[in-house]
């Protein structure tokens, strides 16, 4: 029943939402998308009891290749593992499920930003502010009218993306509030596939049809705390996406002029979800790796050495911040182990990092 709506909006929103990493990425090659995009929804479908190497038999993608950081597989390949996934018929509005199997962290950036708002308020504005960075095919808008806040969902006419988009935010929101925020109703611009099951699994009534796509929520939800609200790395992230933004503004407009500031740019975005191969950063910017490397040699530069600028650069400006500590700033920075972060230190400054953060931190 759903092959075709499978095939068009999961193709759409595949290739360009599924990995929320924070990276300023560039759209793949129409007809292929990187295998982390897939992987998401594939281990959302194992959780479920899925068995997702037969879903995959059909699509010459295997498991393993989904593992692959750098890997590129076909558009079509999440399009089909859902459409016979449907076709068992082991539970109803399944985009639905698997956006409530999809935990916290599958799109890093984007999650964390979220999560670690101070109140549900603050997440929702998070939520508007940021959703953009994945590049997905639709929007969230919040409204104020009178005693609810209205997430909307744009365009929400698309059944199969709107309900994954919807169902991962409300989870999401559940999960970290303690099971205390309720929406007091989820409106749908069309009949769901079935409503009394959706409406158990997002807690609250179903208004549909209606004329908008989205989320109510009342105002004294608003104020309720998330569990893990942390205002420096929150501070921390902000700033990663802002670089996210920044990138991508750059490769919008400087496609012919690459230069080792826009390397500088998504590797300073990337850190925090561990450095990324100079493969998917050449793929970032739409062209091959030895492309890039010829770039940055007549610049001077190899890509190892931005690496280490960039991460020596952004230690030095979170080391002047006292609310991190050196551990989490190791962290942050995508280094493997608190040792690894303290001899590259040393190594730019001869002294440790602790060293250096009582040095210049006024006593």
């Amino acid at each position: 029943m759903l092959e075709h709506a499978f095939h068009t909006p999961f193709r759409a929103m595949t290739a360009h939402a599924n990995q929320l990493t924070p990276s300023a990425k560039r759209r793949a090659p129409s007809d292929l998308q990187p295998a982390s995009h897939v992987r998401a929804f594939a281990d959302a479908l194992a959780r479920l009891g899925f068995d997702v190497d037969r879903l995959l038999e059909t699509t010459g993608v295997r498991r393993i290749e989904l593992d692959d950081p750098d890997g590129m597989v076909p558009c079509t390949t999440t399009a089909t593992i859902m459409a016979r996934a449907d076709e068992e018929r082991r539970m109803p509005n399944l985009a639905a499920r698997v956006g409530a199997a999809t935990p916290i962290g599958t799109y890093p950036l984007l999650d964390y930003l979220v999560v670690t708002a101070d109140t549900v308020t603050r997440a929702l504005e998070q939520l508007v502010r940021f959703f953009h960075i994945t590049d997905a095919p639709m929007t969230w808008r919040m409204v104020h009218d009178g005693d609810v806040i209205r997430m909307v969902v744009e365009p929400g006419s698309e059944r199969i993306g709107t309900e994954y988009t919807l169902s991962i935010g409300l989870h999401r929101l559940r999960d970290e509030t303690e099971g205390r925020l309720r929406a007091s109703s989820v409106s749908l611009m069309y009949q769901p596939e079935d409503k009394l099951d959706l409406e158990q699994l997002f807690g609250c009534s179903i208004e549909a049809p209606s004329t908008w796509s989205g989320f109510e929520v009342g105002r004294e939800m608003l104020d309720i705390p998330l569990r893990r609200r942390d205002p420096a790395l929150r501070g921390v992230l902000e700033g990663h996406a802002a670089a996210v933004i920044a990138a991508r503004d750059d490769l919008s407009t400087r496609d012919d002029r690459l230069t080792s500031t826009m390397v500088r740019a998504i590797l300073t975005a990337s850190l925090a979800g561990g450095v990324p191969s100079i493969g998917v950063v050449s793929r970032q910017l739409n062209m091959a790796s030895r492309t890039l490397q010829r770039r940055l040699t007549a610049e001077g530069l190899s890509y190892e050495q931005l690496v280490d600028d960039v991460r020596r650069a952004a230690a030095e400006r979170l080391l002047a911040d006292a609310a991190l500590s050196v551990g989490e700033i190791g962290y942050l920075l995508g280094f493997s182990e608190p040792s690894a972060f303290h001899r590259a230190f040393k190594r730019w400054h001869d002294e440790t990092p602790r060293e250096y953060r009582q040095r210049i931190t006024p006593s």
